[in-house]
């Protein structure tokens, strides 16, 4: 696993800046993203590419991120001056805010090369430096930070065991772990200190529902 370099993928990010425009985040002010349009045209990215069957998550705004992201604007003291990891990225929102609150260092990581080549557009956008990688680190040991911050990877049943002993290693090892989540099934509750909510956007809503309340929580 290494860094992306910022040349990794041209044709993708010519096709982010072309078909994806920048738009603002409701509830979350100074923070544009590029977000997909019903003409943005995603199903041409999967035709490039067969092998990469991964559902677009960077290209829209979901609850998790998009609270992490509200909270740190409200309480920027737990990652300012501190090295922070953004665990699946996606859009690279909650890493912009991270840097927007003076931390002194933010790793951007996903396994997805649409995601990583996403976050450094937005980033450039919103007047911001991230670090990015592309890879897996759950297997892994912890990194060298002092805050994880985990928005929508609780989504599904397989990745939350994958994750959750990943997250409770990190918090052995004395790293601050916030984690963002509309309340879906896999969220294990039991192991979390919710510390705050707020109602915010959430893509993967029901219809007619463009909001959620969504909370952000302290792993015990």
């Amino acid at each position: 696993m290494r860094p992306a370099p910022a040349d990794d993928h041209p044709d993708l990010t010519a096709f982010i800046r072309a078909n994806l425009p920048l738009a603002e985040i409701p509830s979350i002010p100074g923070i544009r993203l590029h977000t997909a349009t019903p003409k943005s045209g995603l199903y041409r990215l999967a035709m490039a590419d067969g092998s990469d069957l991964m559902p677009p998550y960077w290209a829209y705004p979901w609850a998790g991120g998009t609270v992490l992201a509200r909270y740190l604007l409200d309480q920027p003291q737990e990652v300012a001056g501190k090295r922070v990891v953004d665990l699946g990225t996606g859009s690279g929102l909650v890493a912009i805010m991270a840097m927007k609150c003076a931390a002194a260092h933010v790793l951007a990581v996903d396994i997805d090369a649409k995601a990583i080549a996403a976050a450094r557009l937005n980033a450039a956008a919103n007047g911001v430096s991230i670090d990015v990688r592309l890879g897996d680190i759950v297997d892994g040991a912890p990194p060298a930070a002092d805050v994880i911050l985990a928005g929508d990877v609780f989504y599904d049943e397989a990745l939350a065991e994958r994750v959750l002993p990943f997250l409770r290693r990190c918090r052995t090892a004395g790293l601050d772990v916030l984690i963002g989540d509309p309340g879906r099934a896999p969220l294990p509750t039991g192991s979390l200190l919710p510390i705050a909510d707020y109602a915010v956007p959430d893509f993967g809503g029901a219809r007619g529902s463009p909001t959620a309340t969504s909370a952000v929580f302290r792993l015990r």
